[in-house]
C-alpha cells in the first residue's frame, strides 16, 4: 500500500493542476445536484464548442476560403490508396 501512495504522490507531483481545475474546485468544493451538474457540463461544452468555432473561422478567414473552395474539398479524395 506505501507504494501505492508513493506512486500516486509522483503522480501528483508530475502533473500539478491547472489554475482552471484549482479555481473549479475551489468554486465548487460542495455537490451538485444532477441537474445542476448537468448544467454546468452544457456550460463546459458550449465554452469550449465557441472557442472551437472562432478558431475555425480564424482559420477560413486566413486561407481566403469560401463556399466554392469548401465545397471543392467535399469533392476532393484525400486518401491515399493502398499499393498492391
Amino acid at each position: 500500500m506505501e507504494r501505492t501512495l508513493n506512486m500516486a504522490n509522483m503522480t501528483a507531483a508530475q502533473h500539478p493542476l491547472s489554475n482552471v481545475q484549482l479555481e473549479i474546485l475551489k468554486t465548487f468544493s460542495y455537490n451538485l445536484s444532477e441537474q445542476e451538474l448537468l448544467e454546468m457540463k452544457i456550460i463546459l461544452a458550449n465554452f469550449f464548442a465557441e472557442k472551437a468555432i472562432a478558431l475555425a473561422d480564424q482559420a477560413w478567414e486566413d486561407k481566403g476560403w469560401n463556399n466554392e473552395k469548401t465545397e471543392q474539398l467535399l469533392k476532393t479524395k484525400l486518401r491515399a490508396r493502398k499499393k498492391t
